[in-house]
């Protein structure tokens, strides 16, 4: 008999929120159809149980969550830490190179705002 222990962290996810309050990852889900808020939605439930497996570097912090179903949807986080993950924003693949560049840019924001940890 084999047994792996395997590491397993939950993670917890929050939404960045920009200087005038809104919420870029929000504003893009909800203009999702069922179906996408759906695939998105157990996406990042796999996410917040720890598997990280969807994830790759885009550059300047931020990552990318690919979910292979229509248009090719993309979420955009950041780590902070080791179990805090901030959404940031959403996309397609026909889209991705601005979405990435919108992400960069409320990353570096969320880093210059965020509380200092004591």
């Amino acid at each position: 008999m084999v047994t792996f222990v395997l590491p397993w962290r939950v993670l917890e996810l929050r939404y960045y929120l920009a200087g005038d309050g809104k919420g870029p990852f929000e504003t893009w889900f909800v203009t999702l159809d069922s179906q996408a808020r759906a695939k998105v939605t157990v996406a990042l439930a796999r996410l917040e149980q720890g598997n990280t497996s969807s994830l790759k570097g885009v550059g300047e912090g931020v990552l990318e969550s690919r979910i292979d179903w229509g248009p090719g949807y993309r979420v955009y986080l950041g780590r902070d830490g080791d179990t805090l993950v901030i959404l940031l924003t959403g996309g397609t693949k026909k889209r991705q190179q601005r979405d990435i560049d919108a992400a960069q840019a409320m990353w570096a924001d969320y880093r210059r705002r965020r509380p200092s940890k004591q």
